[in-house]
């Protein structure tokens, strides 16, 4: 009986599993300053929520930068803002990670503070925010 009841608790469960959909995790790897990559990227990020929200599926998606590729997230340098603020809007499940050493090592540089675009999070490493996001189950994506 304790067989028949645990096989019936373990099909409701899969159907109510399948009903709700697979939350999917991507994180997306910027670290070149080339408007031609950040742009695959964007269009790799929309694509990927458009198939899984056809599916049925969530996707939740971390764009992380560093090195050159912060310039993605900079305040009035990035060749990608207008994009960057239509899709913060637009998609709930999708940040923008700015790597804290690579900006601390800009603005020693340029001897004065670097801002960022209000949608960047700023994450004390990029390299070890993306190790993270792929111990934690994400995908890993370098356009």
């Amino acid at each position: 009986m304790k067989t028949i009841a645990l096989a019936g608790l373990m099909a409701v469960t899969a159907t109510f599993a399948a009903a709700e959909g697979v939350n999917h995790k991507v994180a997306v790897h910027i670290d070149q300053n080339d408007p031609a990559v950040m742009n695959m990227a964007l269009n790799n990020v929309e694509n990927v929520i458009s198939y899984y929200t056809e599916q049925g599926d969530t996707v939740t998606v971390e764009v992380v930068t560093y090195g050159p590729g912060l310039i993605m997230l900079i305040d009035g340098q990035s060749p990608v803002a207008d994009r960057i603020a239509a899709m913060s809007l637009e998609h709930d499940t999708l940040t923008f990670d700015a790597c804290a050493n690579t900006l601390d090592g800009m603005e020693k540089k340029a001897g004065q503070k670097i801002p960022l675009m209000s949608e960047a999070t700023l994450v004390p490493s990029g390299v070890v925010q993306l190790i993270t996001l792929q111990e934690d189950g994400y995908a890993y994506v370098r356009p």
